[in-house]
């Protein structure tokens, strides 16, 4: 399914004749996109929800694949990048916050009862922070970014991304501090040494 999704959208690009473009442009992106895609949709569905995703991996790939010759080595953070873009055209801040907060209760709902208090604490925390904080720690915790590679995702220097990481972290350990979910406070210091 994912091959065919890919050619899909070569299908619809302009440049290409009956789904067959260039061999090697072909070859390289097909790699880049079995290497990427996975990630970029998680990135999507993190920020703003699984009903939408697959629209804008589409969209971003297209991209992608106009501006072939202009994606760096890696290629996941610009990819990342351009998600982000598309998705701030789509959708409000507002949007995200509900259906990010919909995503991670649906994903809690098998596990142990220990745990899932302890995600929905997390899940709270997380919600309650403004959208630029969340994504920062998503991008980071979740994506496995590092912080020079998430910088360019975000598109500040990785200085300006460390400290705005920083700062988001603390605001993520308060809250969990107040949350009635989760009372031990070892579980949040180690959460926030976790991160460090």
């Amino acid at each position: 399914m994912r091959v065919s999704a890919h050619f899909l959208v070569l299908e619809q690009l302009p440049g290409t004749k009956g789904g067959q473009a260039v061999t090697d442009d072909s070859q390289r992106f097909t790699t880049m996109y079995d290497e990427c895609r996975q990630r970029v949709w998680a990135y999507v569905v993190s920020q703003a929800g699984r009903q939408i995703a697959d629209e804008v991996v589409s969209e971003t790939f297209a991209i992608a694949w106009r501006r072939f010759d202009d994606i760096p080595e890696p290629a996941l953070p610009w990819l990342l990048g351009v998600a982000r873009n598309v998705l701030r055209d789509n959708i409000r801040a507002e949007m995200r916050r509900e259906s990010l907060a919909g995503e991670l209760r649906a994903w809690t709902e098998e596990d142990h009862a220990d745990q899932v208090a302890e995600r929905l604490a997390v899940m709270n925390a997380l919600a309650s922070l403004n959208p630029d904080e969340r994504e920062l720690l998503i991008l980071v915790a979740w994506q496995g970014l590092t912080p020079r590679d998430a910088a360019r995702v975000i598109g500040c220097s990785a200085a300006t991304f460390r400290v705005r990481l920083h700062r988001a972290r603390k605001r993520l350990v308060q809250a969990m501090k107040t949350a009635p979910a989760v009372r031990p406070q070892t579980r949040v210091r180690n959460l926030s040494e976790e991160w460090s």
